[in-house]
């Protein structure tokens, strides 16, 4: 617990004070350690040659060195990084549209589930598994998804072989944001249904640390009550693969918002960017929830505010590219970040 040496005056209005104590320890923690993440580091302009196509509600995702932006509204290319050399190239364009994804790594290949397509605010969730294959440039398609199961702006994570969905919206931005949670097993191509998470959400992501799973953010879009962007949900639930349990932490995301990317460092989750009803512009805080003691300490803001992308770690640095300036639609950004973990 952090302590405050000065004495409040008398005149101070009481009920400010638990409002001020939050936020005076939430900035205190970003100058202390940040647990195992480089303290002194900041976001930097990355510019690559090469171009990435502008685009939002995709995904990012990486394998070894390389990193894969791809999806978001309309048929984008699957757009690739070289690390090494430093490159950005365009590939194979999606079969169909698809956004509002998590993508996630499995057997080296790109696995799209839980994704939206179509326009707003009618999106209707894809019924099946999309594989796209960067060794041999070509997408196929995997296992139809179960009917009474379909939804987009889910959460996705890989743990032991096995893909886990939580939550999503059933009805593209109209409404029917759900807690379900899941299981897919590629090799078997089983679906099986779980015990529904403690929060319903979408626009949000999930990530793995050990044996636990994480659904941080997001909200509960209602285009039919004209409530896009204010329902944001700030719990965090954690699923323990090993009890099988679901709990929820004491400590909340400080920042409310949907749509912002989830990365896991060391002890550490990592999020940043999104959009809430709170601004119009996106986020560009970064925020870090310390997995050993879940506390949350504040990091450094990234340079350009962006939500509907994604956060990678590679070679102990993070990524992130592409995304949507404002909450909406516009303007999509076409630039990369770079943090020195």
């Amino acid at each position: 617990m952090i302590k405050f040496k000065h004495k409040l005056k008398a005149n101070i209005n009481l009920t400010i004070i638990p409002t001020l104590l939050v936020s005076l320890s939430l900035v205190l923690m970003s100058g202390c350690s940040l647990n195992g993440i480089n303290s002194d580091s900041t976001w930097q302009q990355y510019r690559p040659s090469g171009k990435i196509t502008k685009r939002h509600e995709a995904g990012l995702v990486a394998i070894y060195d390389r990193i894969y932006l791809l999806g978001g509204r309309g048929i984008k290319p699957v757009d690739e990084l070289n690390i090494h050399a430093e490159h950005w190239r365009s590939l194979s364009p999606s079969p169909i549209e698809i956004h509002h994804f998590q993508p996630v790594e499995f057997d080296n290949k790109i696995y799209v589930i839980g994704a939206l397509t179509g326009q707003f605010p009618n999106e209707k969730p894809i019924d099946h598994v999309l594989i796209y294959d960067p060794r041999s440039n070509e997408w196929t398609q995997g296992a139809t998804i179960p009917e009474n199961r379909r939804r987009g702006a889910a959460g996705v994570s890989v743990y032991n072989n096995k893909i886990y969905i939580t939550a999503g919206i059933t009805d593209g931005h109209n409404g029917g944001t759900v807690n379900w949670f899941d299981e897919y097993d590629p090799a078997t191509d089983t679906w099986t249904v779980l015990e529904d998470a403690p929060y319903v959400r979408d626009h949000f992501q999930t990530a793995v640390h050990k044996n636990k799973l994480y659904a941080v953010g997001g909200r509960r879009t209602s285009f039919r009550t004209g409530e896009l962007f204010e329902l944001v949900e700030k719990h965090v639930d954690v699923y323990d693969f090993e009890d099988k349990t679901w709990s929820t932490l004491e400590a909340q995301l400080p920042t409310g918002r949907a749509g912002h990317s989830v990365a896991v460092f060391k002890n550490n989750l990592i999020v940043t960017g999104g959009e809430s009803g709170a601004n119009i512009k996106a986020h560009a805080q970064m925020e870090i929830l310390n997995l050993n003691n879940e506390e949350w300490m504040i990091g450094p803001s990234l340079i350009q505010g962006r939500h509907g992308t994604g956060l990678v770690v590679v070679n102990e640095k993070l990524y992130t590219a592409s995304g949507c300036a404002n909450r909406g639609g516009s303007p999509e950004l076409s630039s990369t970040e770079v943090f020195e973990l």
